[in-house]
């Protein structure tokens, strides 16, 4: 029982890619590796795949949009479907799981949200040509969406903010990376 809910719990350290890799690096559940196949598989690298759950999650698995309120101060409906790891909408998820023929894959459970990611950034940077280390972008069409992005929304200044934030940890990641001793 206490091997599983140390499975559950986020790593403590989560701006720092090594820690984030040495607290998940299980037999059964090694964050690295699922990290490095999503690479290897997409293209996207393991920086800008981390930075984006980093930000959607907190790499949290049980992470939830908060809940609308009723009459302001009842818990309501969640503001959207999105949670997990990666924080994907119902929807594009079972888009993800049609196209790539994993039916059991799970919001929750880090190997699968990662290859959502990469999946999703992959996408992105076919449809739209950004580059696939282009993390500033291919988190703006993560958030946002693809439709949004196509039609050349880029959000407002906090969305941008968001994603200049997420882009930094990249680079951030990619530099701890280099030097905790992959």
């Amino acid at each position: 029982m206490l091997a599983l809910s140390a499975c559950a719990t986020p790593p403590s350290h989560i701006n720092d890619v090594c820690a984030v890799f040495g607290q998940n690096d299980g037999w059964f559940d090694n964050w690295q590796a699922a990290a490095e196949r999503a690479e290897q598989k997409y293209g996207i690298p393991v920086p800008v795949l981390m930075a984006t759950v980093r930000k959607e999650s907190g790499f949290k698995s049980n992470a939830r949009p908060p809940r609308k309120k009723l009459l302001g101060f009842i818990p309501w409906k969640r503001i959207s479907s999105a949670h997990g790891f990666s924080q994907a909408l119902d929807g594009t998820w079972s888009q993800y799981q049609s196209e790539t023929g994993n039916w059991a894959a799970r919001r929750t459970k880090f190997a699968d949200a990662v290859d959502f990611v990469g999946w999703y950034h992959s996408k992105t940077s076919d449809t739209y040509g950004v580059a696939r280390n282009d993390t500033y972008n291919l988190y703006l069409a993560y958030y946002l969406g693809w439709t949004a992005y196509g039609r050349g929304n880029r959000g407002d200044a906090g969305v941008q903010n968001y994603a200049r934030a997420t882009e930094k940890m990249a680079k951030d990641y990619a530099d701890q990376l280099r030097q905790c001793g992959n």
